[in-house]
């Protein structure tokens, strides 16, 4: 993620404005931003289909039809006063309208605006106009640019992170979306939604074979029909809290999701009996969550109250017969010694085929969270033969708490690799190797890559004893030699 100079600190400014302005929780300032940029956004493509009508001829109905000051446009040009009555009576409410019947609008029903400064109110959104001009200059696309500046925008959600509950970094989101590998015509579904990355993600590489050089979508799409596979039943996700159920869904539909089928519910619950339905999980599920016994789901094949073991079993019920998976897991998932984590390992390697177990270094989190993480890949049904393990030693980011761009990484051979473990011409390294499952048995199911590396010693030739003798009595009359210089000074 790279985002200008100057777009972080109208962001960082933004923020303070908030903080100094009463609004501290980030999950609160969150949704207030996220809903004045859902109002901008719709108010830019608003206009660019009443300019695209006016050059084709069609006809189009502004979305803001019979709500024009609800319109960025307009309530922008108004005192700060005016400004926040706007908003707060007509703006706010039109969002809550829109797309009536949709499950994003149901998940804005309560929505409240809680900004009760006019200052706030103004200066936030003469902050957000200077950063769309910005954004709008920036050589590598504007949609790009606003998901780099969004994902900085939410990561101060991972500065409260409760529950185990840290935002994904974007490039790990997208090296896991490349090895699942998900296809329009399959749905996917993330169980610990939270700002919804794995679900834009997906959607972005969904949309790569069909997108032409200049950014627009090839004719392809839409003459096999699958768009609308795409915007109908492809998209899932749930998430306990409804504040994040509100920024997921404004996200995705910031990044032209239409219809995503997100629902506030705790997965690991008696409420939650989805089974075999998705074709692919992306997931990174909060390692350190509570749990109520009493009201946790009967159909977990493991007895444990460890979301981070739940939350794999929770995945090997709902995906599919030969749906994939790409889940971030804690490393004591790996070794851990407990009947559920073994029965869990268990479970992977005989009822699933597990494809790769990614080591990732502990910064990766940083400066959020410093826990030792892996990816598992691995497929429904049948069985694992073997398991593929890659030792990452760099992200193309420092591992320290400020997260700088560097040289090395790690991802693209991780891809690179991965494509290619099941060719003839492939060979083990140290870095990545095949281990047979045999011997992952005959280890306790052990996962961890620890316990496979091969360590290469280097020989150390010595010189042979008579030369070392040798060597032994010049230095001695040379100290000699120098002690009756020493003394003979003195």
């Amino acid at each position: 993620m790279f985002v200008r100079s100057e777009v972080k600190s109208k962001i960082d400014s933004i923020w303070n404005k908030f903080w100094s302005g009463g609004i501290a929780n980030p999950l609160n300032a969150i949704e207030q931003i996220t809903a004045l940029i859902f109002l901008k956004m719709l108010s830019e493509k608003d206009n660019q289909k009443i300019s695209q009508s006016s050059f084709t001829g069609e006809d189009y109905i502004s979305v803001f039809e019979d709500n024009k000051n609800a319109k960025w446009d307009n309530f922008k040009e108004l005192d700060s006063e005016s400004m926040l009555n706007t908003v707060r009576d007509i703006a706010f409410p039109f969002i809550k309208t829109y797309n009536e019947g949709s499950e994003f609008n149901k998940s804005l029903k309560d929505l409240a605006f809680i900004i009760t400064k006019p200052s706030l109110l103004s200066e936030t959104v003469e902050a957000l106009e200077e950063v769309f001009n910005i954004l709008e200059q920036d050589d590598k696309g504007f949609m790009d640019s606003l998901g780099d500046m969004y994902e900085y925008l939410l990561s101060e959600i991972s500065s409260s992170g409760k529950n185990g509950q840290f935002r994904t970094p974007r490039h790990i989101i997208k090296m896991i979306t490349e090895l699942v590998n998900p296809q329009i015509g399959e749905r996917v579904f993330d169980p610990s939604l939270g700002t919804a990355g794995f679900l834009v993600s997906a959607y972005t590489h969904m949309l790569q074979p069909y997108t032409e050089e200049d950014g627009r979508l090839g004719a392809n799409l839409t003459d096999n029909n699958l768009w609308d596979k795409l915007s109908n039943d492809t998209f899932f996700g749930n998430d306990s809290d409804i504040s994040m159920i509100r920024i997921s869904m404004m996200n995705m539909m910031l990044h032209d999701i239409e219809n995503p089928h997100i629902k506030q519910t705790d997965t690991l619950s008696k409420r939650y009996t989805e089974k075999d339905k998705y074709q692919v999980v992306l997931a990174n599920p909060p390692f350190k969550g509570s749990i109520d016994k009493e009201d946790k789901s009967e159909d977990f094949s493991i007895s444990s109250t460890k979301t981070e073991l739940l939350f794999v079993d929770l995945i090997t019920r709902v995906l599919d017969i030969g749906g994939r998976c790409g889940v971030i897991i804690p490393d004591g998932v790996l070794f851990g010694s407990s009947n559920a984590h073994k029965t869990l390992r268990k479970h992977l390697l005989e009822n699933n085929e597990l494809k790769a177990v990614i080591s990732m270094p502990s910064g990766v989190f940083k400066p959020y969270a410093g826990v030792s993480t892996a990816v598992l890949v691995f497929v429904k049904g049948g069985t694992t033969e073997k398991v593929w393990f890659y030792d990452m030693e760099a992200d193309g980011y420092s591992l320290d708490d400020k997260r700088n761009q560097i040289e090395q990484n790690d991802i693209p051979n991780i891809i690179e690799q991965y494509n290619y473990k099941d060719s003839a011409e492939y060979k083990d390294t140290k870095k990545h190797f095949f281990v047979d499952v045999s011997e992952i048995v005959e280890n306790d199911y052990d996962l961890s890559i620890n316990r496979y590396k091969t360590i290469e010693y280097e020989e150390i030739e010595y010189p042979p004893t008579n030369e070392i003798l040798g060597d032994i009595e010049k230095l001695s009359v040379s100290i000699e030699s120098d002690l009756k210089e020493l003394k003979r000074v003195l």
